[in-house]
């Protein structure tokens, strides 16, 4: 069994050679083959969404691009205002932060200024009660002469 093929070659708008190949005998049907048109050979693909748009001219009085223009100038401006009002935002939380802690620091300082003063007291009143308590067994024994007569 012999096959006979046939190859047509085309270019397309982004400068690629399509091979179009065809076997009569076998009854299969080839893909197309993608080869490309520069000598050297290499390059980045284009995506198929940017293949129209990379070549072509942009009419700067047309209603589209100008819709384009103010869309993107609208959410532009919407993005900025965005940013600035997540930076005042935390300029503000910053702020309060700030206010809480020297809040915080001169509570910290009243409560060790009391501990001191309670803790003077303390140790002035146990050392007056050691100095108010004798020891067991050097108390003098006094004879009350009532409790005698009995």
């Amino acid at each position: 069994m012999s096959k006979t093929s046939q190859q047509n070659t085309s270019t397309d708008a982004n400068g690629v050679s399509v091979i179009h190949s065809q076997a009569h005998a076998s009854g299969l049907q080839q893909v197309p083959q993608l080869v490309p048109v520069s000598p050297g050979g290499g390059g980045k693909a284009v995506p198929p969404s940017k293949q129209g748009k990379k070549n072509s001219f942009v009419d700067r009085n047309s209603d589209e691009y100008r819709q384009r223009r103010e869309r993107n100038n609208m959410a532009v401006k919407k993005s900025r205002l965005k940013s600035k009002q997540k930076a005042q935002d935390t300029l503000q939380r910053v702020n309060q932060l700030k206010e809480e802690n020297e809040r915080l620091e001169a509570k910290i300082k009243l409560l060790t200024k009391e501990l001191s003063v309670l803790k003077d007291l303390f140790l002035e009143h146990a050392h007056n009660l050691a100095d108010n308590v004798q020891p067991v067994g050097t108390e003098t024994t006094t004879t009350n002469p009532e409790s005698n007569a009995q």
